[in-house]
């Protein structure tokens, strides 16, 4: 006998069933953990399991899937796609062009924007249709209608025809921004110098209708001047200014002041007044 030996551990029935229980609940464990998902809010998700694509789209929250399962999730919330663009005019002239556009995946659609255009479906989809609707507008238009009013125009056809070619596809346009647009320098320096040449011509309008109204002003009164003359002018008669003058004459004789009086040599003239200091004056 070797004293020496260890001793062999005892497996007893008890520790074999221990054993057997351990194993699944740790595979059930395992199997659960490996088949949790969670889908983040205002997200959808597809469910792809070995190559199938789930029916339906997985609302935000958590999900209990083949643990072979991936999950694509798609984003619901308003998205911002900038895109700089270098088009042509009516001219031929070469405009640079920012333009950006919100939109939105529509929930009910998602299966079909991955199924036909992949996960990358705003390079595949959404940048080519505005390139090429940005490039055919404004090729309708002047350069000068791309820097004025002719904004309104080109957004509100961008917006149609952008709604037209991405709506059908799952993809809801909001909305089209127009945030740059910069012409070759030379455009810009001849716009600018009609306009100034148009603000000049309507302030020099501005003046000669100024001096035609003080003219007509002027008009008006000498002609009411004139009027004024002819009818004193009329109302005036010898008669009248020989009644005035004996009048006058009546009112000086009436005060208690000493005075001369001196009648004229005709007729027709009026009596001449001297106080007696202008006598004395006169005298001395």
């Amino acid at each position: 006998m070797d004293i020496d030996a260890e001793p062999r551990p005892v497996v007893t029935s008890r520790g074999i069933t221990k054993g057997l229980v351990v194993v699944p609940v740790t595979l059930v464990l395992i199997w659960l953990i490996a088949s949790v998902r969670t889908v983040p809010p205002a997200h959808v998700g597809l469910s792809i399991t070995l190559g199938s694509v789930s029916n339906t789209a997985l609302p935000s929250g958590i999900h209990l899937l083949n643990p072979l399962a991936s999950v694509v999730l798609f984003n619901l919330k308003t998205q911002l796609l900038y895109t700089e663009n270098s088009v042509p005019t009516q001219e031929g002239l070469n405009v640079e062009l920012d333009v950006s556009i919100l939109y939105h995946v529509e929930k009910d659609k998602v299966r079909d924007v991955y199924l036909a255009l992949g996960e990358d479906f705003e390079k595949v989809l959404i940048i080519p249709e505005l390139q090429s609707a940005v490039r055919g507008l404004t090729s309708e238009v002047s350069a000068k209608a791309l820097y004025t009013s002719g904004r309104t125009e080109i957004h509100n056809k961008l917006v149609t025809e952008l709604k037209e070619k991405l709506t059908p596809r799952g993809v809801v346009l909001e909305d089209v921004l127009l945030k740059g647009i910069k012409l070759p320098k030379q455009l810009t320096d001849a716009i600018e110098l009609k306009a100034q040449a148009e603000q000049e011509s309507a302030r020099m309008e501005f003046v000669l209708s100024k001096e035609r109204q003080e003219a007509d002003r002027k008009k008006v009164e000498a002609a009411g001047i004139s009027a004024f003359q002819k009818i004193v002018s009329e109302g005036i008669s010898t008669q009248l200014l020989q009644w005035k003058g004996i009048e006058a004459t009546e009112k000086l004789a009436a005060s208690t002041n000493s005075k001369m009086v001196i009648m004229g040599n005709s007729k027709d003239s009026l009596p001449v007044l001297l106080s007696s200091s202008n006598t004395e004056n006169t005298a001395a």
